[in-house]
């Protein structure tokens, strides 16, 4: 499945700077770069677009014009040098927000932010699809791990452990910030040093969790919300 998507930018510098790092991953298809509003408007009125990235320096007051007629329909990330319309930006219910230079790091957070809106869109939500994704920073490499590969994860302080079916990663990255990437229908944060999926949940016992073997605490402060997860999503499934 590949997401389309748009770039709407009059500086065809920076434009081509983002262009070059979406090509990084296989996911996404650039459809067009274009520096005029209106063009914009008609290219995602009579063509399937699922994300628009765009420079609201543009035209600020037509740009967040544009943003409130499309971002119904739309995800969309604003990219631009100046930090002062972030919080307007999120009073459009924008996906991100970006300062240039953009960073392949946070470019990653937010392309994995963008893979998982859009299947959540064309695919039932409260369905695993397999073939989701993520990139981890390994050493000095960008490893791809399929979300239906990972069992757990745990915190090192700065650094997380994911364990996998075929291995384990350790990433400097915090559990919360991989939490907020992760789809919420498919794992939850069962103590303060552990995510985990649940439908690799293998048996429950008392205040344990046991995934491949490995027996994991539930928190106190969290055992109420995870049981009433756990037995919920086991229902749903059990009732189609």
């Amino acid at each position: 499945m590949k997401i389309k998507g748009l770039l709407v930018d009059n500086d065809s510098c920076a434009a081509g700077r983002l262009k070059n790092q979406l090509k990084s991953f296989e996911l996404i298809e650039v459809l067009g770069v274009l520096s005029d509003l209106e063009k914009a408007f008609t290219f995602v009125k009579n063509i399937n677009v699922d994300v628009v990235f765009i420079d609201v320096n543009i035209d600020v007051s037509l740009s967040f014009d544009w943003i409130a007629q499309i971002n119904r329909t739309h995800m969309v990330v604003i990219y631009t040098s100046q930090e002062q319309y972030a919080l307007k930006s999120f009073e459009f219910n924008t996906l991100d927000y970006l300062i240039k230079p953009i960073s392949f790091d946070r470019l990653l957070k937010t392309m994995n932010k963008v893979y998982h809106l859009v299947l959540a869109k064309k695919s039932n939500p409260n369905i695993f699809t397999p073939q989701a994704h993520m990139f981890l920073k390994v050493n000095k490499k960008f490893l791809k791990v399929n979300l239906n590969d990972v069992l757990y994860i745990e915190s090192l302080k700065d650094y997380i452990r994911v364990f996998t079916i075929e291995g384990r990663h350790v990433v400097h990255k915090s559990l919360t910030a991989i939490s907020e990437e992760l789809p919420q229908s498919d794992f939850i944060r069962v103590h303060r040093s552990y995510v985990i999926s649940i439908g690799k949940i293998t048996a429950l016992e008392g205040n344990f969790i046991e995934i491949s073997k490995k027996r994991i605490p539930i928190g106190r402060h969290y055992i109420k919300e995870v049981k009433k997860r756990i037995f919920d999503q086991s229902l749903t499934f059990n009732n189609k």
